[in-house]
């Protein structure tokens, strides 16, 4: 019989839970103070706790700090008036499983998330790797940094790192925050392969690539005959990720209609494949990420808060590279050295004017654009240093990029949209003639998404393949 302890200062909300929980058949303890609470927690193993937030002498959320403390694996509840952003995330992070809104909407609604904790508990308890000690944990840890190339010394690289641990040890939800090209995904994967699921699968799809359909499609897999040319059944990537996690790259490009399923297997833990009826359970870590500012989005009505509350339960923000130039050095050495080693070369360093010159670029492109420099550097040079006139010509002379002197207009009347239409061809030439071809680096250089620049290119009869250099040295 589970064992449950009501914490809440107000008797009558007491009274009730004790008799529907007892109605249920659970072993139920009371009391109306936080620190009775923690002397009952001290004396008996109680399976879980359901406290109010708001107390006299100690909040609900001090109280599960302190009730952790004494037991982490206990399941924790939150009872509130006053349902926030705030509140879920701060509760969330310090280990509480869920909270229940005052007054309650049903008996029904209490049932569900009792039972429902009651279950992921029982299945951790059976089913979960053996936690690794201190010393194995920060092994684990730094093998995953080092397998996923996250390399830096400044103070906010640190910091990451030390997130990434942190995070890893949790089973919560996490939101990755950063510019893109920072290294979103490679995080994403540290997590993973620092963390209890590590053994699990990781499965990766960026929302931002596919339109709706699709997706859903991709996320969830679909039955024999759900749409035309859906030949076979196929599993979606919730299911593949089963006993792992899921990487959700661009979350914030994903339509309203595909935000509310997303929320409902957050919530639910299962989905429906297109064409079935028989939900399917789902047992995942969501890794999230996102390069827009989604609280903007909230505001804009492009993004449901309510998504928002789910993924952002701890939250990892990544630097771009302008903001860590104490890593650039650094970065491009590990880079040389690996490109080196791929081309078989024998280029140990770069010279003092090459350094200098990354060190002064401003990285619109980020890490990537960074790797991408130093490959294309490799690939051409033909002594043991890399030098300065190996580098891209935009890394060289950036602001020979942007044009100094306002286009010439003609004096009289003239075709509007075909002028736009020419100085938009002109600057994306211009960025796919700077990047060698490469739209990614340019999408980031023109500040469009890549879905967007392809869109351009098509539209504008632009051919991406001519401004693709030979790395071939005679």
């Amino acid at each position: 019989m589970p064992s449950i302890l009501l914490v809440d200062d107000e008797p009558d909300i007491l009274e009730f839970l004790e008799q529907y929980l007892q109605d249920m058949g659970m072993d139920v303890s009371t009391t109306t103070s936080a620190q009775d609470a923690l002397q009952q927690l001290r004396k008996k193993s109680f399976d879980m706790v359901i406290s109010d937030i708001r107390m006299p002498e100690m909040s609900g959320v001090e109280l599960l700090k302190e009730t952790k403390k004494l037991t982490p694996d206990i399941i924790f509840i939150l009872i509130t008036a006053h349902a926030s952003l705030e509140t879920a995330i701060d509760a969330q992070q310090h280990g509480a499983y869920g909270y229940l809104t005052k007054p309650f909407k049903s008996k029904e609604e209490v049932r569900q998330l009792v039972l429902k904790a009651l279950e992921k508990r029982t299945y951790k308890a059976e089913q979960a790797p053996k936690r690794h000690t201190d010393a194995q944990q920060s092994q684990v840890l730094f093998q995953a940094l080092h397998k996923n190339q996250i390399v830096g010394r400044s103070q906010k690289m640190l910091e990451v790192c030390h997130a990434i641990g942190t995070v890893a040890a949790t089973d919560s939800t996490v939101l990755i925050n950063g510019e893109s090209g920072t290294g979103k995904e490679l995080v994403a994967r540290a997590i993973h392969e620092a963390s209890p699921r590590q053994a699990g699968p990781f499965v990766s799809i960026n929302c931002g690539a596919f339109p709706e359909t699709l997706l859903e499609s991709e996320l969830f897999g679909y039955l024999k005959g759900a749409f035309t040319g859906a030949n076979a059944n196929k599993k979606g990537l919730f299911e593949t990720a089963g006993g792992g996690s899921i990487f959700l790259d661009e979350i914030g490009e994903t339509t309203l209609p595909m935000q509310v399923k997303l929320l409902r297997v957050l919530q639910e833990r299962k989905f429906r494949p297109l064409g079935g009826t028989a939900e399917v359970a789902v047992d995942v870590r969501v890794i999230a990420a996102t390069n827009r500012d989604l609280k903007g989005a909230i505001h804009q009505g492009q993004f449901r808060d309510d998504l928002y509350y789910r993924i952002a339960v701890i939250t990892i923000e990544l630097p771009a590279l302008r903001e860590r130039a104490e890593d650039i050095e650094l970065l491009a050495l590990h880079f040389l050295r690996q490109y080196a080693e791929r081309a078989r070369k024998n280029i140990s360093s770069i010279s003092p004017e090459a350094l200098r010159c990354l060190q002064s670029y401003s990285w619109p492109g980020n890490i990537r654009e960074l790797e991408n420099s130093i490959e294309r550097a490799v690939a051409l040079e033909t002594t043991e240093v890399i030098e300065f006139d190996r580098l891209p010509e935009v890394v060289r002379n950036p602001h020979a990029f942007v044009p100094r002197e306002r286009a010439e207009t003609p004096d009289g009347p003239f075709d509007l949209e075909a002028y736009l239409r020419t100085v938009e061809k002109d600057l994306i030439c211009k960025a796919l003639e700077h990047t060698d071809g490469n739209q990614t680096l340019a999408a980031e250089y023109l500040k469009l998404t890549k879905p967007s620049l392809r869109h351009r290119i098509q539209t504008l009869g632009i051919d991406p393949i001519r401004f693709k250099r030979s790395t071939a040295v005679s």
